[in-house]
Order: C-alpha cells, then structure tokens, then sequence
C-alpha cells in the first residue's frame, strides 16, 4: 500500500510528496523523497495531509503528529484497540480526519445499499464471508466488521456472522448473504487491483484538505454527499 500511495501521488498533480514513513527508514528505490523511521516523525517536513496505511504498533505516533502539527489525517490502519479508537475521536475534535477499513469506491457503496438492506429486511438472517490472502494479519477483516456494523442499522433478529477465510494470494473478497424464507439475497465486492485502495485513500486526502475538524465519512468525501 505504501509503495502504491507514493507511485500514485507522485504522479497526481494535485499532490506534492513530502516525505515517507517506513519502519526502517530506508530509502525506497524510485522514489525521489526522504524516508523517515517512525521514530522520527517530529522531523519530517511540513504537511497537509497524512495518509497512513501502517499497524496498530505505528499508529499513535502518526496520530499525534498530525495533532500537533493542525494536519488532516486519511488513516486505513486496522486492527485498532479501543483506547486508539477513543483517541481518534478525541483527534477528531482538533484536526480533519477520515478513517475507514476500505477505501475502494465499490466498497462505500456496497456499505449503503446493505444499510439498506437490513432496514427493508429486518427479520433476515445476515452472513458475511471475507476472503484474503495469507499473509492478512487480522481476521476478521476490517471491512467485514464495518459491513457488519451496516447491517446492525436494521437486523431483529441475531447479529450478522462473520465468516473469514485466509488463502492464496486473493486481494480481497466480501459477500453479504441475506437469507428469508424460501430466498437468498447476496451483496458482494471482488477486488482485482491493489491500487483501487491507494486511489480511494488518494481521493479523500485531496477532498480532506481545509475542512473542518471532525470525523469525516469516506462516502461523504468520495461519492460527494457531503
């Protein structure tokens, strides 16, 4: 992701790459910047937005950096505890930021239309399947929990499952069955190119820049319903 968001921006006229944050600080080949470890955040140039894509274990540091500098913060860090979830709230009354689990264009909408969904349906049992390659560190997904929480806008009946499968090299996978008597309805999204987060995260930096302080909703600032 990294890697995607800096030979994105770099090639983005609305853009202009200030500095990178790795964990070792080593320079990146074919990338024209200075890399910075994460312990030496406080000497990076001056920014607008940051755009974090890290772990847990990096996240407090980019966090607090963007607060004391007034930067907007774009964040798909997952895996989050509840005391860094209380911090971005707290964060959120200083500084613009948006955070969200996936930041493909297909995923805001397939998020809505299951809202949706669950509201016209109820009394529906709701399942979801994620799958990802072997190497995602969390599970369930990110983006799963957040379908989940969609769908918890409607549901009578029992919360959704969650079902996570860890296999091959699959970018991304996420399907929402509703399931009534003597019906299935199935809300889906494949992802089939990487860069479809880094554009969306890209997108919303740009769209981030010069709001107001708070915590601002990914289909708010992609799709324009702000």
């Amino acid at each position: 992701m990294g890697r995607a968001l800096l030979r994105l921006a770099g090639a983005d006229a609305r853009f202009e790459l200030v500095a990178a944050v790795s964990r070792s600080g080593e320079a990146i080949a074919g990338i024209p910047i200075a890399v910075t470890a994460t312990g030496g955040l406080s000497g990076c140039p001056a920014f607008d937005v940051a755009v974090d894509f890290s772990l847990p274990g990096g996240f407090d540091a980019i966090l607090a950096e963007c607060v004391a500098r007034g930067a907007a913060l774009v964040s798909g860090t997952t895996g989050l505890e509840e005391r860094q979830r209380v911090l971005l709230s707290e964060a959120a009354s200083k500084i613009p930021i948006v955070w969200a689990s996936n930041f493909s264009t297909g995923v805001v909408v397939l998020e809505d239309l299951v809202r949706r969904a669950s509201i016209a349906l109820p009394q529906w049992r709701v399942e979801i399947t994620e799958t990802h390659h072997v190497h995602k560190l969390d599970a369930p997904s990110g983006t799963a929990l957040t379908l989940a929480r969609a769908a918890r806008k409607g549901l009578q009946g029992d919360l959704p499952a969650i079902h996570s499968v860890r296999e091959g090299e699959i970018i991304g996978e996420h399907v929402v069955s509703f399931s009534g008597p003597g019906e299935r309805l199935e809300l889906g999204h494949t992802a089939t190119d990487r860069d479809v987060f880094s554009l969306g995260a890209l997108e919303a930096a740009a769209r981030l820049k010069g709001r107001t302080p708070g915590n601002w909703r990914l289909a708010d600032l992609i799709l324009g319903n702000d």
